[in-house]
């Protein structure tokens, strides 16, 4: 691992806070395969220098047998040219000697020439009968053995033409034989003829299996026959090579190493390529279908196992055991299953689903190379290069990536559609109420993926892929908050645009509708037949290990709160709206003496009873009480808070006292009919205190103040100052002691009241 590659994967496995929580685990999967990798190090460092040692042993016994050799040689030498300063007229003998031995040649090579065109048109016979039988091939040993013949006398005269140099060549390209041929001729057409005889060749080595799983033993002996004496040739041809090569002047005095093949014909590695080709192909056809049909790995990889096995049952018997036919199949079989197993690892356009085939697939693959008697250790390269957990880790983050990359573009979308108030974004359900259209898209897509995750069977992976899609709820939840609260800020600007309302309070019931179909069993989904949350929540359990059940049950809770609250803070921006927007102008005349003569409060409630009317039918019932509360508690905030008001005085001789106790009752009258009136009512009670302290005397006012801050321990201290300062009759010294006595007074702090939002 480089420099660089090593901070980008540890940001890779600690991409967020909780990340760090894994480090012990990390820690320790690391420390295990690093000794596993220190202990196959081990392992193979101490094979390698087991066979070192061998080699070189056996380099030190052929370097001492080759000089044995090359000393005897050169013994031999020396008694060659002995003999003949010892035998009178030597020259003359040997002249005589060498001129019958080149007759005898020049006899042989003549019989040899007359006889080869009738001895390939005989083994062109034969091969055709053979083609018409490519399944048994009975002629398949005498062919070989005639081209074995020709091909020698074909090797011989051309040994015989380079002695002759240019008299030679022309001879056997010119000079027109008996037939009308030239000897070229015969050559060329024996080159087709052994070509012939190699694609029959060819053809058996690339069907090797079926004909062993057809019981045609007959043919895969001959085969082997044939191969294994090519084979002893081709060792006899390399020897030769490296004879003439070290001894060169010494070898060509001798007309045993001189004679025989003079080039290596390979059928031994042909025979080796066939068997790869095949599996090759076989390889490529599986690739095609594991593209379309990963889960279907495991069957459309059974040829490799049956192969093996018919290698193991059949045929170890019918080849040379020197051979080791069946690790020759192991070792081929095996690479070519490693190189594309690691090659689709690598592509960067690997699915899911075909990595998470991949992974388990490993397991199975070195249970049934077991049973053929093959185990993990002997089999060379791993299968993946050990890179399962690696992968693991992968898949959990291509999860990870999707629940993500969909998230954002949903988030993206929504906020497109929402800011610009777009309608083809919402419906109505079933129940008529308002709807976002990607909320079921979005538990669809989560439903999904964790089917993806379920299918690892990998409990680290699930909670991986669970942790990632919490974050993504809550993120959403946040976005949300985020943009309503920008939109109420917008409209709390006075000379703020009033056009575009009612689309952004359609958009704000969706929203909220939206939060409570999530946590409602009512509201259930058409596909699990329960809420998307409670859906979630068993998919999700059923994934996780028991020691993670704890954590989905706390973040499941925190998850349903914020469905919870996120409803309801868009019912508040949906009362704040109307507060800032239809009662601007209404709420500055409060406690100012337009106040007295004007029925503020009926109109109020009017414009409630008429949105009420326009929104509840398509607002889910649970949310229709929130709105009510939400409209009491924006009126009495907005109402105590008119204190502040420009021009807000209460004058003992002003009927205030009866007018605010009309405005009460004006309010009670329309949240009486609804049921959360007694809570409502419960709240107003702190107009008591209000009353009391305008109406108290001067005096008591520190006392009335002591009781209003038992009661609303958030009461501020700024507002009981406004109040004071509304009163007609207000003196510094009644502030001074109010101030006096909220430093004395000590009260336990409670839940908030409804004094902590006026301000």
């Amino acid at each position: 691992m480089t420099d660089v590659e090593g901070p980008l994967k540890l940001a890779e496995l600690l991409r967020h806070p909780e990340d760090l929580d894994k480090i012990p685990a990390l820690k320790a999967e690391f420390t295990r395969k690093k000794a596993t990798v220190d202990e196959q190090l081990r392992h193979g460092l101490r094979e390698q220098l087991e066979v070192t040692q061998a080699g070189m042993t056996s380099i030190t016994d052929g370097t001492r047998t080759v000089n044995q050799i090359k000393e005897e040689m050169m013994k031999i030498d020396k008694l060659c040219a002995e003999a003949q300063n010892m035998i009178r007229d030597f020259p003359h003998i040997n002249l005589v000697a060498q001129t019958h031995r080149n007759f005898e040649q020049v006899e042989k090579m003549k019989r040899d020439i007359d006889a080869f065109e009738e001895r390939l048109a005989g083994l062109e016979a034969l091969l055709q009968e053979d083609d018409a039988d490519l399944e048994n091939q009975p002629n398949l040993l005498e062919v070989h053995y005639g081209l074995t013949l020709l091909r020698d006398i074909r090797d011989e005269a051309m040994e015989q033409i380079k002695s002759s140099e240019e008299a030679g060549t022309e001879l056997i390209e010119n000079l027109r034989l008996d037939s009308g041929a030239t000897v070229q001729e015969y050559f060329a057409r024996l080159d087709e003829v052994v070509d012939w005889f190699d694609d029959h060749v060819g053809n058996a080595c690339m069907n090797l299996i079926p004909l062993v799983q057809s019981g045609n033993a007959g043919m895969v002996v001959r085969l082997a026959l044939i191969i294994e004496e090519e084979e002893k040739k081709d060792k006899k041809v390399k020897a030769l090579q490296d004879a003439q090569r070290e001894f060169k002047g010494l070898a060509a005095r001798f007309k045993s190493i001189a004679t025989g093949p003079k080039e290596l014909r390979g059928y031994k590695e042909k025979f080796l390529q066939a068997i790869k080709a095949t599996a090759e192909l076989r390889i490529a056809e599986s690739n095609e279908t594991f593209l379309g049909e990963p889960d279907k790995l495991d069957k459309i990889t059974r040829w490799h196992f049956n192969d093996l096995n018919t290698v193991k049952l059949g045929m170890v018997t019918l080849m040379p055991k020197k051979w080791r036919i069946f690790k020759q199949y192991t070792d081929i079989y095996h690479n070519l299953m490693h190189d594309w197993l690691v090659e689709r690892i690598d592509d960067q356009e690997l699915a899911p689903t075909h990595m998470l085939a991949i992974i388990h697939w490993v397991d199975k693959y070195y249970i049934k190379m077991a049973k053929l008697g093959v185990p993990e250790d002997l089999l060379a390269p791993h299968l993946i290069d050990n890179r399962g957990p690696e992968l693991v880790r992968e898949y959990r983050q291509l999860i990870i990536k999707a629940v993500e990359e969909w998230m954002d573009r949903m988030a993206v979308t929504d906020k497109e559609n929402f800011l610009s108030r777009s309608e083809g974004a919402l419906e109505t359900d079933e129940n008529g109420w308002f709807r976002t259209k990607t909320l079921g898209d979005m538990w669809r897509m989560l439903r999904e993926q964790l089917l993806v995750a379920g299918n690892s069977d990998r409990t680290d992976v699930a909670e991986g892929v669970v942790e990632a899609m919490f974050r993504a709820l809550t993120s959403r939840q946040r976005m949300w908050e985020s943009l309503t609260e920008a939109e109420l800020a917008k409209y709390s600007v006075p000379t703020a645009d009033q056009d575009g309302l009612q689309p952004l309070q359609d958009w704000l019931i969706s929203i909220a509708n939206d939060q409570i179909a999530c946590i409602d069993e009512r509201d259930s989904d058409p596909d699990t037949n329960g809420s998307y949350v409670s859906s979630f929540q068993r998919d999700v359990t059923s994934l996780v290990s028991p020691a993670y059940a704890p954590i989905i049950d706390g973040s499941m809770e925190q998850l349903k709160n914020g469905y919870i609250d996120l409803g309801a803070h868009c019912i508040h921006i949906f009362a704040s709206l109307i507060f800032l927007v239809d009662f601007r102008s209404i709420l500055s005349e409060f406690f100012t003496g337009a106040w007295y003569s004007q029925k503020r409060i009926g109109q109020i409630v009017n414009t409630f009873q008429d949105y009420l009317s326009d929104y509840e039918s398509v607002l889910h019932p649970s949310l229709r009480d929130i709105l009510v509360e939400e409209l009491a508690d924006e009126l009495l905030v907005h109402y105590l808070s008119a204190v502040r008001n420009r021009g807000a005085r209460f004058r003992r001789a002003d009927p205030f006292t009866e007018k605010i106790k009309d405005d009460v009752v004006t309010a009670f009258e329309f949240f009486q009919a609804y049921p959360s009136f007694a809570d409502i009512k419960q709240k107003w009670r702190v107009m008591d205190g209000f009353v009391k302290l305008l109406e108290a005397d001067k005096t008591q006012v520190v006392h009335v103040y002591a009781d209003f801050k038992e009661h609303y321990w958030d009461v501020q201290i700024g507002w009981v100052e406004a109040v004071l300062r509304s009163r007609d009759d207000f003196e510094r010294s009644m502030l001074n002691q109010v101030k006096s006595k909220a430093a004395e007074v000590y009260v336990e702090r409670g839940d908030d009241t409804i004094m902590g939002k006026v301000k």
